[in-house]
Parts: structure tokens; sequence; C-alpha cells
């Protein structure tokens, strides 16, 4: 009897792994995504329904940034709109993720914003700044104090949550913030005579921003991920076509819920990469003009600031065959 039961068991396996794979193919990719303007880019393709058109079955699910990777690391999510660097602490919290997509790089949004009075970089030494420590506004900000000769001692750190900034700045208990669109354009507009001494474009590919999907998604899905590639890339070009950019701008606005005028320089601080750029900086390099390279970076900030105690393999963190697939 043993054959013949070892045979049934072998067919109910069978039969059970089968009917997971349905349910798996059943079920929609679900990915997380935020206000950044280079990942509110998806809503042209959901407005449009070009995921459908393609055939990949997908749900976004718009989050607050922090939670969007809360949900991820929570397994809830199957991919998850983050900075390289962000990828790297999610990561290393033990939610491995593989960026497939560079949807852009910072291109002046993310901003040191001062008081009056304040005018540069050097102006800032002694004084107070609100940053949310540990993320990309700290990292930021260490960069300009290091390319104007200082060092995080040269100043007193407040910790704010990033979309606590403006308000923060407004009640005078600091000189200075750290924030990126929509808050660091809220301060500006919240407190007169503000000004951004600093931004990303200061040190264009010091923050990326990526699509990152599980492991486990990607290998059992890697066709799909690849449609999803392939309708994001169609997004882009809607988006930067003069004929149509305006609709694009008008879809992401109203998803934030501010004006398509003051949307546009949002946009215009966001540099979304097409396929060919993003391929540029999917070669391995050092320095901020390579993924690979600016992530090392961001992997030793991360352990310096005790972000996470053990430097991550980067190399494992990246997957250009997705984007190179189309």
């Amino acid at each position: 009897m043993f054959k013949p039961l070892k045979r049934l068991f072998g067919a109910l396996v069978g039969i059970t792994m089968l009917g997971m794979s349905a349910q798996a193919l059943s079920e929609p990719l679900k990915i997380g995504y935020s206000d950044w303007p280079g990942w509110v880019a998806w809503e042209v393709a959901i407005e449009k329904d070009w995921f459908k058109e393609e055939g990949v079955d997908v749900q976004f699910e718009w989050f607050d940034y922090v939670a969007s990777m809360d949900a991820f690391a929570a397994g809830q999510l199957d991919a998850v709109a983050m900075t390289n660097g962000d990828a790297l602490v999610t990561g290393a919290t033990g939610a491995r993720n593989v960026m497939i997509i560079i949807n852009d790089y910072s291109n002046g949004n993310d901003m040191i914003i001062a008081r009056r009075g304040i005018n540069s970089v050097a102006d800032l030494k002694g004084r107070k700044i609100g940053v949310e420590i540990g993320f990309v506004s700290h990292l930021l900000l260490l960069n300009a104090l290091e390319k104007n000769g200082m060092s995080e001692s040269d100043v007193e750190l407040i910790n704010v949550p990033t979309n606590e900034t403006p308000q923060v700045l407004a009640s005078g208990n600091v000189d200075a913030i750290v924030a990126w669109q929509p808050s660091s354009g809220q301060a500006l507009n919240l407190v007169p005579g503000s000004t951004a001494i600093y931004t990303s474009a200061d040190e264009p590919g010091l923050i990326y921003d990526v699509l990152a999907v599980s492991p486990t998604s990607l290998a059992a899905n890697r066709d799909a991920w690849i449609k999803v590639a392939r309708v994001w890339y169609r997004a882009v070009d809607y988006i930067q076509d003069p004929a149509t950019r305006a609709d694009a701008v008008r879809i992401m606005a109203a998803r934030v819920g501010i004006p398509p005028a003051q949307y546009e320089a949002f946009l215009d601080g966001t540099k979304i990469l097409t396929r060919e750029e993003a391929m540029e900086f999917f070669k391995k390099g050092d320095g901020f003009t390579s993924l690979y390279g600016s992530s090392k970076i961001a992997d030793e900030f991360n352990v310096a600031n005790d972000v996470y105690k053990d430097p991550q393999p980067v190399d494992d963190y990246i997957d250009a065959s997705i984007t190179g697939a189309l």
C-alpha cells in the first residue's frame, strides 16, 4: 500500500500546488505608492487604464510614505515606491526587496529651507535644523554641510517628521528644515521670507526614487513585472510629450489636491527618467551617477547613523533586467 499512498500523496500535493498557483495568478500585483511626483506619475497609467490594455492585473494602494514601507514590510504589498536608501533600510530590517525600475532622481524637490536672514549653508553654523533623522533628508543635509566644509557637529539637529517640518519652521523653534515636495513647497509658502539654500539639484543622483519588489513576487511574476515596466514608460512618454503634458499634470495634480499650475513646478524638480536614461544609471559605478554607487553611499550613511548595524549587499538589491527586457 505504500506506493499507491505515495502516488496519492503526490497527486494531492500537485493539485494543491496548482490551486495555489491559480490563486496566485488570480491575485493582482499590489503596489504601494505615495505623494512624491515621480510616483504620482503612476496615476497617469491608472486613470488611462493602460495596465488592463497591457494585460496585467495590478492594484495600486495610496499611503503616506513611511506607512507604505511598513505595509511592504508586513507582507501586504508585492512592491513599494521608495528611495534607494530606504530600500536598503527596509531590507536590513527583514523585508528584502529588489529595485527594478528607476522612476527618477530628485532634481531640486528635496530642499534645505531656512528662515529669513539665513542665505547660505554656511549661515547654518550653530543653528537648529528640523530634519527626520536617519532618512534621506538627513543624508541631503550631511552632503550640504560637507560641501561647505562643515559637519553635523556644527549644527543642532531636531528630529521632526517630514510632513510636520513646515509647521515647525513657521513656529520659530528651528532656523531651517529639510523636506521634500510637497512639504518643502508648503514651507516656502507658509513662512514669509524663507529660502531654499540647498537642494537635490546641487547633487544629482543623491536620491533615486525606485519601484522595489519582493524577491518572491519578482520570481513568481517576472513576465507581469515586465508588463508593469512597459506601462511605466508609456506614462513617462505621456508626461514628457508636449502635446499631452498638460493632461498628465492635470491627472497628477488632482491626485494630491494641488492646482495644476503649482504642480508643474514639482515636476520641474523631479528628473523623471526615460528607459534609456534609466539604463545608464543602472550601470555599475561609483558615486552618484550610478544607482549602485549612490546606494553604496546611502548604505554607509545608514550604518554610520545606526539606522541598521551591518552593511547591506547592495548588488543584491538591484536588478536591471526588467527594464532591460523592454
